[in-house]
């Protein structure tokens, strides 16, 4: 046997008889360990007792009135857009007012040649004046008893569509130029100089951005909590925030989302916001009475319950479950709204996590 071989096996050897050698209650040392005893304590006593009291830190929160928010995801959207249209046929003879410029109502935005418009309306008033005419030598001749009623009624009848012949070709030599409906901005323009234009052509779009639009869409199970009036607070994709009031909700919901729309009407008199921007609305909903605390007060029990944990009159741990209905927007007094408590509570805010219900504690009040 090669002298490896053997120096193996005693290796062997020394390890398993070393595994096999008992050692409880044996120290490193060779010194016999005590016995440790570990009992558990009865449920529902305290297992502080005999120990030093845990110190926590409270707060003491009152009941406040508290206005419900309902946050909404939308988008800015014009008062108004309307694409304006020819309503002659005719030929664009004059520039057209640029994109982006700012119209007021009844300004130009497209101008058409007359053509023969002028001259149908000199034709026109030419014929109103022959039937008028006409018109008055018969009522003398009805007089004098020389003249039917039937050929006066003929007369007058004459009389009436010369004056349509005329109306008409006044209309039409207005329409040659194209009017802005509103105050308001060019968005698009559809033609140019030198163009022909049908009835119906698109000349121009105008958007009306003042007042602005905020849209967005309610959840069922939150449009009844809403109203017509109700103050809005929104912030822009852009960082800007405004308010406004609801001026609109819808009464018959999408049919693919099964939510309502909300329409908001925001002061945009400077033409800062501009369509298409998203927002999202905090709408006022019911008022309530509610407690605010800090947000690292909340905790689970054991079943997953969320609440905190507050001190009744002898500075015993108690479990109060509670609702979170919204947070606090100022940055000075951080925190969140729930319902739950009652009246004026002392509420546990730093070691709520190493206490538990039924545990009297010592504690020292947060200002």
């Amino acid at each position: 046997m090669k002298k490896q071989q053997l120096v193996a096996i005693v290796i062997f050897i020394a390890v398993v008889a070393w595994m096999l050698i008992p050692r409880e209650g044996i120290s490193t040392a060779g010194e016999a360990k005590p016995d440790v005893v570990v009992t558990a304590a009865p449920e529902g006593s305290n297992a502080g007792e005999g120990l030093e009291t845990p110190l926590v830190r409270t707060l003491a929160v009152s009941e406040e009135d508290y206005t419900q928010q309902i946050r909404i995801r939308g988008r800015t959207q014009a008062f108004r857009h309307v694409m304006v249209r020819a309503e002659e046929p005719g030929k664009l003879i004059s520039e057209p007012v640029a994109r982006g410029a700012r119209v007021s109502q009844g300004d130009v935005l497209c101008e058409l040649a007359i053509d023969a418009r002028d001259a149908n309306l000199s034709e026109s008033l030419s014929r109103l004046e022959q039937t008028q005419f006409e018109y008055k030598a018969s009522l003398d001749l009805q007089k004098r008893g020389l003249q039917s009623e039937v050929i006066v009624a003929q007369q007058k009848a004459a009389v009436s569509a010369a004056e349509a012949a005329v109306s008409r070709a006044e209309l039409a030599l207005a329409r040659t130029k194209i009017l802005a409906p509103f105050d308001g901005v060019v968005e698009t323009r559809s033609v140019e100089l030198g163009d022909l234009l049908n009835v119906g052509a698109v000349c121009a779009s105008v958007l009306d951005d003042s007042p602005m639009l905020l849209v967005g869409l309610v959840p069922e199970q939150n449009i009844t909590a809403l109203e017509v009036g109700s103050l809005v607070e929104a912030e822009l994709g852009t960082g800007m925030r405004i308010s406004g009031h609801v001026t609109y909700l819808a009464r018959a919901a999408d049919t693919s989302s099964r939510s309502y729309r909300i329409e908001v009407e925001v002061d945009n008199s400077n033409t800062s916001i501009r369509e298409g921007i998203t927002a999202e609305l905090l709408v006022d909903a019911q008022d309530l009475r509610a407690h605010q605390i800090p947000s690292s007060a909340l905790t689970l029990d054991d079943t997953g319950e969320i609440g905190v944990k507050i001190l009744d009159r002898n500075n015993v741990v108690q479990f109060q479950r509670v609702n979170i209905i919204g947070d606090s927007s100022n940055r000075l007094n951080p925190g969140v709204w729930v319902t739950g408590l009652s009246g004026s509570t002392t509420l546990v805010t730093i070691g709520q996590e190493i206490v538990f219900p039924g545990q009297r504690v010592d504690s020292t009040t947060t200002f």
